[in-house]
Protein backbone atom coordinates (compact mmCIF):
# COMPACT_ATOMS: atom_id res chain seq x y z
CA UNK A 1 0.00 0.00 0.00
CA UNK A 2 1.53 2.95 -0.92
CA UNK A 3 0.88 6.69 0.64
CA UNK A 4 -1.47 9.14 -1.18
CA UNK A 5 -3.26 7.10 -3.36
CA UNK A 6 -7.04 6.85 -3.59
CA UNK A 7 -7.57 3.26 -2.68
CA UNK A 8 -5.89 3.91 0.70
CA UNK A 9 -8.72 6.33 1.28
CA UNK A 10 -11.56 4.43 -0.50
CA UNK A 11 -10.83 0.65 1.15
CA UNK A 12 -13.77 1.04 3.59
CA UNK A 13 -15.80 3.06 5.40
CA UNK A 14 -13.37 3.44 8.60
CA UNK A 15 -10.93 4.65 6.20
CA UNK A 16 -13.48 6.99 4.72
CA UNK A 17 -14.64 8.45 7.90
CA UNK A 18 -10.60 8.98 8.77
CA UNK A 19 -10.35 10.65 5.64
CA UNK A 20 -13.33 12.73 6.12
CA UNK A 21 -11.97 13.56 9.79
CA UNK A 22 -8.53 15.07 8.29
CA UNK A 23 -10.13 16.92 5.60
CA UNK A 24 -12.33 19.36 8.42
CA UNK A 25 -9.50 19.75 10.14
CA UNK A 26 -7.07 20.57 7.02
CA UNK A 27 -9.81 22.93 5.81
CA UNK A 28 -10.71 24.42 9.31
CA UNK A 29 -6.90 25.33 9.45
CA UNK A 30 -6.41 26.66 5.54
CA UNK A 31 -9.32 28.90 6.86
CA UNK A 32 -8.00 30.12 10.37
CA UNK A 33 -4.38 30.95 8.33
CA UNK A 34 -6.61 32.79 5.74
CA UNK A 35 -8.61 34.79 8.40
CA UNK A 36 -5.11 35.51 9.98
CA UNK A 37 -3.48 36.79 7.12
CA UNK A 38 -6.80 38.99 6.35
CA UNK A 39 -7.16 40.67 9.03
CA UNK A 40 -3.09 41.07 9.68
CA UNK A 41 -3.27 42.56 5.80
CA UNK A 42 -6.17 45.15 6.84
CA UNK A 43 -4.42 45.98 10.44
CA UNK A 44 -1.04 47.36 8.49
CA UNK A 45 -3.08 49.75 6.99
CA UNK A 46 -2.74 51.61 10.25
CA UNK A 47 0.88 51.74 11.98
CA UNK A 48 -0.38 51.47 15.40
CA UNK A 49 -1.55 47.75 14.72
CA UNK A 50 1.95 47.20 12.88
CA UNK A 51 2.78 44.67 15.84
CA UNK A 52 -0.46 42.80 16.18
CA UNK A 53 -0.44 42.77 12.50
CA UNK A 54 3.14 41.01 12.27
CA UNK A 55 1.86 38.36 14.87
CA UNK A 56 -1.23 37.46 13.02
CA UNK A 57 1.02 37.06 9.93
CA UNK A 58 3.47 34.52 12.27
CA UNK A 59 0.32 32.66 13.51
CA UNK A 60 -1.29 32.07 9.86
CA UNK A 61 1.79 30.94 8.90
CA UNK A 62 2.14 28.32 11.84
CA UNK A 63 -0.92 27.35 10.57
CA UNK A 64 0.04 27.10 7.07
CA UNK A 65 2.78 25.02 7.80
CA UNK A 66 0.35 23.03 9.70
CA UNK A 67 -1.82 21.75 6.33
CA UNK A 68 1.19 19.48 4.68
CA UNK A 69 2.13 18.19 8.66
CA UNK A 70 -1.76 16.82 9.10
CA UNK A 71 -1.47 15.62 5.14
CA UNK A 72 1.10 13.38 6.06
CA UNK A 73 -0.58 12.38 9.11
CA UNK A 74 -3.53 10.94 7.22
CA UNK A 75 -1.44 9.21 4.59
CA UNK A 76 0.42 7.63 7.42
CA UNK A 77 -2.76 7.12 9.11
CA UNK A 78 -4.85 5.02 6.48
CA UNK A 79 -1.81 3.47 5.88
CA UNK A 80 -1.32 2.11 8.93
CA UNK A 81 -5.21 1.03 8.82
CA UNK A 82 -4.25 -1.13 5.29
CA UNK A 83 -1.14 -2.81 7.39
CA UNK A 84 -3.13 -3.93 10.04
CA UNK A 85 -6.24 -5.10 7.55
CA UNK A 86 -3.43 -7.12 6.21
CA UNK A 87 -1.79 -8.49 9.35
CA UNK A 88 -5.57 -9.33 10.07
CA UNK A 89 -5.69 -11.51 7.25
CA UNK A 90 -2.82 -13.04 6.98
CA UNK A 91 -3.51 -14.07 10.91
CA UNK A 92 -7.44 -15.51 9.62
CA UNK A 93 -5.72 -17.72 7.02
Amino acid sequence: MHLFTNEARQRNAETRKVYAAYEIAHTAVDFVAAICFLIGSILFLWPVYEIPAVWLFIVGSMFFCLKPTLRLSREIHLWRMGRLDTLAERAGD
